[in-house]
């Protein structure tokens, strides 16, 4: 079960992600998380670096879509005025907010990368699914909800059964 919780990739932000590396190896979407993954966890907006970083993203030719356990309103008031589709309270990491978003894409698995900054949601959800996943940083820790702040106890026990097991080597953390 450990293993799920390995990323695929680890980077600082969504910014170190090379995109077009990644498109050029097949991926064609993007599923994403939003808080403390593009935006901290109280930001209501995206920053002007983010917005280019969305055009980048759609230039490139990928497809992009907002997963988020938070509640329609936070995600809603985000993704709207950027013209992004979302999937909102979607319970992360079960399978239905990541196939609702890859069939939103109209993309298989094969082509789908999934971007968070939880083990405990994003990467063990989408590598149950088969997806690469990206782990990055989260961007603000002290603004997390109950259950944000419960995963990240998890996560710590299970990084150090990974760097126990080898599994998880500090020189490959973020690039």
């Amino acid at each position: 079960m450990f293993e799920k919780l390995i990323p695929k990739l680890r980077v600082n932000t969504v910014f170190d992600i090379d995109l077009e590396d990644l498109y050029a190896k097949g991926y064609r979407g993007i599923i994403t998380d939003l808080d403390n993954t593009l935006v901290g966890a109280k930001a209501p907006l995206a920053t002007p670096e983010l917005i280019t970083w969305f055009e980048q993203v759609k230039k490139l030719g990928f497809k992009l879509v907002i997963v988020s356990n938070n509640r329609m309103d936070r995600v809603a008031a985000f993704a709207t005025p950027l013209n992004i589709e979302f999937v909102h309270q979607a319970r992360k990491p079960r399978n239905a907010p990541f196939r609702k978003a890859m069939e939103m894409m109209g993309l298989s698995d094969e082509e789908t990368i999934v971007v968070g900054d939880q083990m405990m949601t994003d990467v063990y959800g989408g590598n149950r699914m088969g997806l690469f996943t990206v782990l990055v940083l989260p961007i603000s820790i002290g603004d997390e909800g109950w259950g944000t702040r419960i995963n990240r106890r998890l996560e710590k026990i299970a990084l150090k059964r990974l760097r126990k097991q080898g599994l998880w080597l500090e020189e490959e953390k973020h690039q």
